[in-house]
């Protein structure tokens, strides 16, 4: 484990600063891939950081730091998904399920879209599983497990995202 990570794990404010420099930029990068809009992912980046700080004396160095980290952030994004879902779902009614698939969605303007725009118009299932599985290599059966549904299930958004990907960068 290097100095810097000692430092900050006993509570050195400065190697801290000095890490979250140096790992911010990937951070904010996957939340804005997982939330979809850059305001989300700059909370999402603070409160990955915040738990970075309260569970750092624990990182044990068996991993890269970066790799926790990256899961941490993961975590994060997954524990707020979860908490959000389930405040819309007391709050949020729809007359069917078609109404539900475009929550969220933005439109897009067809001469200027890119692929992170269109990632970010895709719904949040199929969004979270194309991020977690195409983007960042996790396999179903972790993305089943961490998002709480199907393993099918998965792979029936990846493909669906995929689909959707592949409209919105036809326009």
């Amino acid at each position: 484990m290097s100095d810097l990570v000692l430092r900050a794990q006993q509570g050195d404010e400065t190697a801290f600063r000095t890490l979250y420099l140096e790992h911010a930029g990937r951070v904010h990068a996957l939340c804005l891939r997982l939330a979809g809009e850059t305001g989300a992912a700059e909370e999402l980046t603070q409160d990955v950081f915040i738990r970075v700080w309260e569970a750092l004396p624990s990182f044990r160095g068996e991993s890269a730091l970066s790799s926790w980290i990256h899961r941490l952030a993961v975590n994060v994004f997954l524990g707020e998904r979860r908490s959000t879902v389930r405040r819309e779902r007391r709050v949020f009614t729809t007359g069917g399920p078609e109404e539900l698939e475009t929550v969220g969605r933005r439109p897009q303007d067809a001469t200027r879209i890119d692929l992170e725009r269109a990632i970010a118009g895709l719904p949040k299932g199929a969004r979270t599983v194309f991020v977690l599985h195409d983007v960042e290599g996790y396999q179903h059966g972790e993305i089943a497990r961490m998002i709480g549904v199907a393993e099918g299930t998965c792979k029936a958004q990846l493909v669906r995202a995929r689909r959707l990907l592949r409209e919105a960068l036809d326009r």
